[in-house]
């Protein structure tokens, strides 16, 4: 039994990691990135 809580808690760590790589890609095609997040008034001049 102890090998099949291991199955699954790997099974969630996979979903939750592909959700944020996901959500990264997402993000990424909608012009926002992980330093400035879109937020160019408050980026301190590092937006291009």
């Amino acid at each position: 039994m102890e090998a099949m809580g291991t199955v699954v808690v790997g099974a969630i760590l996979l979903v939750i990691v592909g959700a944020i790589i996901w959500s990264m890609i997402s993000d990424k095609k909608k012009g926002k990135s992980i330093q400035c997040g879109g937020d160019c008034k408050n980026c301190g001049g590092h937006c291009h």
